[in-house]
């Protein structure tokens, strides 16, 4: 337990932190990485250029600061973020690092303001969550290595089969090189994919949602192509250009929250834009398997016909099942946005949403949502990248 002083000093440097988060978090990333450059092969390089991994740091550390008193207030967010770091395979010797770092670069950005007192205050404090953490992800670890088929970290796959989806989407099939199967996963889940990419010093690792249901032997990723010269596109593009069946990949244990309630028969709406669609996948699939007789609406948003991928699937899911509704919508079409008009047309608002997609379009359809009447507990979501806030109020 932390003494009443030391909660009482983060809590009211909270708002310092809050102020020079950033900066912190920046200094900290750049002297981590100066003293341990084997760590670049486990953060997101890209996150890191644009900073948005030290943002979502910087927004972790003040929520801790801020909840310091109650720090089971933030348990559904280090819960979150304990499955990334699991499928990115973070270790517990890890951890005494980040908070040595972390405490040296308050220090390099607060000055003298940085007193003894503060600084041993959040040393502490740093403890206690770091503990909390681990003690999570042990936990995670150990039901992941005890599943059927189960393992920890990263294992050779195979890519059995590569198949384009759309334009800019190819699913590849994955199954493991020692020819076991896979563990079963849950709908909406994602799994981390290693690479050594050639001319690279380091491995790269990004999270791709599983996008069908659960099989006994395969996993099936599809993955949008980004843009050759965007740093978010580097593993894509090699995926994409240089990875074709017969070769290999690392990849962890299927991890993530975003989960579909499959107990549930009760309305519900899929909402995807763009290559949030693929969680939505797995997710229809279960459906159409599980619970056919569920009243499921599937709307996506594309571009144009040429982006949007997965429409002979949709219609093979929907061909078992007796309650759904789905369409596309492309906005250089007629059709346009998925507007609040659409939303009111299929969705039932006593049922539950899932909503994936760019960050823009998931706030717009989860205000709508909310403007509709769901309420906050029936509409659940996903984006990809660090841990930052949406902003749908």
């Amino acid at each position: 337990m932390l003494s009443k002083q030391t909660r009482d000093i983060v809590k009211s440097t909270a708002p310092v932190l809050a102020e020079h988060g950033t900066a912190i978090t920046s200094v900290f990333y750049r002297n981590l990485f100066a003293a341990h450059p084997e760590l670049l092969n486990v953060f997101n390089h890209a996150n890191q250029a644009q900073g948005r991994q030290q943002a979502a740091l910087a927004n972790a550390v003040y929520a801790a600061a801020v909840h310091i008193d109650n720090l089971e207030n933030i348990l559904p967010a280090v819960v979150q973020i304990a499955h990334k770091h699991v499928s990115l395979g973070i270790k517990p010797e890890q951890y005494p690092i980040v908070g040595e770092f972390l405490l040296k670069a308050i220090k390099e950005v607060l000055g003298d303001a940085a007193t003894d007192d503060i600084l041993k205050a959040w040393e502490e404090a740093y403890g206690v969550i770091a503990d909390a953490f681990i003690g999570v992800e042990a936990q995670m670890y150990k039901e992941a290595r005890e599943q059927e088929n189960g393992w920890n970290f990263f294992k050779p796959f195979t890519v059995v089969r590569k198949e384009q989806e759309s334009e800019s989407i190819t699913s590849f099939y994955l199954k493991p090189a020692d020819g076991s199967g896979v563990p079963a996963f849950k709908p909406g889940q994602y799994i981390s994919v290693r690479v050594l990419i050639p001319g690279e010093q380091y491995t790269m690792i990004r999270q791709y949602s599983l996008s069908q249901a659960s099989k006994p032997d395969e996993f099936r990723i599809s993955v949008k192509r980004e843009a050759d010269n965007d740093p978010n596109g580097v593993v894509s593009v090699y995926l994409h250009t240089q990875v074709n069946e017969g070769d290999t990949v690392e990849v962890s244990p299927p991890a993530g929250e975003f989960l579909l309630d499959t107990a549930k028969t009760t309305p519900v709406a899929f909402i995807s834009g763009g290559v949030g669609i693929t969680p939505m996948m797995s997710m229809l699939e279960t459906v159409a398997v599980s619970t056919p007789d569920r009243p499921t609406v599937f709307l996506h948003a594309a571009r144009n016909e040429s982006l949007a991928a997965f429409g002979e699937d949709i219609e093979k899911h929907a061909l078992n099942m007796s309650n759904i509704q789905y369409k596309t919508y492309f906005s250089d079409g007629p059709d346009g946005q998925i507007t609040r008009e659409a939303l009111e047309a299929y969705v039932d608002p006593t049922g539950d949403a899932y909503v994936c997609g760019p960050v823009p379009f998931m706030e717009a359809m989860i205000r709508n949502l909310l403007a509709m009447g769901m309420k906050e507990e029936q509409i659940h979501y996903e984006f990809f990248g660090p841990a930052l806030q949406l902003e749908h109020a």
